[in-house]
């Protein structure tokens, strides 16, 4: 018998199962495998021996594209893990990753601003010049983080 040791990563759950009849509006679900937020939630029965149906719209967190699903409401649907969390902008690298600095002084530079299409992204690169300190929210699901907001830190 050999001493390696094999380990395994048990993480938190990308997502996790609710009741598709459970859903509310503004909540968070995966639809056509993407984490959206809920517009539109709608039920309806269907005939004598059939189940009511959910009919879920949603917009993607991190595109803003529009999806829709509809499924019986004793179905279960996937409720994605949704985190967000602030850092203080410390640079913005001349290829647009950003260096950003949480709370307990840690770095990171694996984000990257979108400056041809995100409005977001422009206004930050445009207000890190002026020389404003900013502290911006980054939205985290399903193994996808994306910088959504920013606001001044001494205003």
């Amino acid at each position: 018998m050999s001493d390696d040791v094999v380990t395994a990563d048990a993480g938190a759950a990308e997502a996790t199962p609710i009741q598709a009849g459970s859903v509310k509006k503004n909540s968070f679900v995966v639809l056509k495998g993407f984490p959206c937020k809920v517009v539109d939630i709608s039920t309806s029965k269907t005939g004598k021996h059939g189940h009511a149906k959910a009919n879920i719209v949603g917009v993607d967190i991190f595109t803003g594209k529009k999806y829709e699903e509809m499924c019986p409401t004793s179905h279960n649907i996937l409720q994605p893990v949704v985190n967000r969390k602030d850092y203080q902008l410390v640079d913005i690298e001349d290829d647009g990753f950003v260096v950003l600095m949480d709370e307990n002084n840690e770095t990171r530079s694996d984000l990257k601003l979108d400056l041809e299409s995100d409005d977001v992204h422009k206004k930050i690169k445009q207000e890190f010049n002026e020389g404003k300190e900013l502290l911006v929210t980054v939205l985290s699901a399903m193994k996808t983080e994306k910088i959504i907001a920013s606001k001044e830190l001494n205003p």
